[in-house]
């Protein structure tokens, strides 16, 4: 540990602190891991477990890297010949032209299949499914994923139009039925055997019907001043957002989608090529997220790429390749997107002086 570890490790948890002291922040957790600067700062040992939400989507990218390194996936063809099972047609119209076989598994992979959001997508009566389960909890399928896919509004684009993206929740529902039929096994049972095991992440499952009961186990999401009981909800979203881990089991996943041990370097540099917008400051590439600061939120201050995810439970996982930086944080809160991200920066600012100056 550094000479300045001490002081930075003190800093942080005062933010943690600070943060916690916010009405809308649910429970605040943080890690940050800084080699260079000595830092291992964890705000909780204990395994507390959390909603990770959409940055599962990483454990998706992982999964579906290593399918195709063993040959068995080929991201540039049609997502549906991995899915015969399914009756995809008329899935994707767009100018009443069924287009839904242009639509390949990178497409999905980096949100530019032009598939409405079946999740935060809003329905001609104005509603969306998010919108209804936080009214009244509910569970769904994707056999209901593919129905209210195709009752949205139709493609926003040609499937693979250069520049476009639409960050769409359905496009990973699909993905994640590939990973089920490739594997012959459950997204939870998967993740298990191909992530968590090797990795020796004890305290990370995929929530789903079978660990229904542990709800109350995982930190509370929530919703303004509410707390959430979402129980069907979160079981129904597997492969787009419904990992549940902790900071150590986290940090230990990001290290290891950032350094190389999950998938090859060449698939790692593929992910991040090319950037494109989805929604401020957000940019995707393929299966991951570039955070990166806008000057006007940071005039006097330069900070690296991050690269990682979000969720909408208030999480964020990303790294910074440029400071060999990582950070996990989470406050639990639904309505507020941008405080995780505010937690992020202000931590990042404390960790990494060195790397800055």
């Amino acid at each position: 540990m550094s000479g300045r570890a001490p002081a930075i490790h003190a800093a942080l948890q005062r933010l943690v602190e600070t943060m916690q002291q916010k009405p809308a922040c649910g429970e605040v957790l943080l890690a940050v891991r800084a080699p260079r600067e000595g830092v291992e700062f964890f705000s909780h040992h204990e395994p507390r477990q959390f909603f990770i939400a959409s940055a599962t989507k990483l454990y998706v990218t992982a999964l579906m890297a290593k399918l195709r390194e063993r040959g068995v996936v080929d991201w540039a063809v049609p997502m549906a010949r991995y899915l015969p099972d399914l009756d995809l047609r008329r899935l994707a119209v767009y100018k009443q032209t069924d287009v839904t076989e242009r639509i390949t598994v990178a497409d999905l992979l980096a949100h530019t299949s032009g598939l409405p959001d079946y999740f935060e997508g809003r329905r001609a009566d104005g509603a969306t499914t998010f919108g209804r389960a936080l009214a009244h909890d509910m569970s769904w399928n994707l056999a209901d994923v593919i129905t209210w896919t195709r009752e949205l509004q139709r493609p926003h684009f040609m499937p693979g139009t250069p520049g476009r993206a639409l960050y769409s929740d359905t496009n990973y529902q699909l993905l994640g039925a590939i990973i089920e039929r490739q594997y012959g096994a459950s997204f939870a049972d998967v993740v298990e055997a191909e992530i968590c095991r090797p990795l020796g992440l004890r305290d990370t499952y995929c929530f789903a019907p079978p660990t229904i009961a542990r709800y109350q186990d995982v930190c509370a999401m929530k919703l303004g001043d509410r707390a959430l009981n979402i129980p069907l909800a979160m079981a129904s979203v597997g492969a787009d957002g419904g990992i549940v881990s902790t900071l150590a089991d986290s940090m230990a996943f990001l290290k290891a989608f950032g350094s190389g041990a999950l998938f090859s370097q060449h698939i790692y540099r593929d992910i991040q090529a090319p950037w494109r917008r989805i929604f401020f400051p957000l940019r995707y590439g393929t299966g991951v997220m570039l955070f990166r600061t806008p000057w006007i939120f940071s005039p006097f201050r330069r900070f690296p790429d991050l690269i990682g995810h979000s969720g909408a439970s208030g999480t964020v996982m990303f790294y910074a390749e440029a400071w060999d930086t990582y950070v996990v944080a989470t406050v639990n809160q639904v309505a507020q997107r941008s405080l995780p991200y505010q937690l992020m920066m202000r931590a990042l600012a404390i960790a990494a002086p060195a790397a800055r100056d």
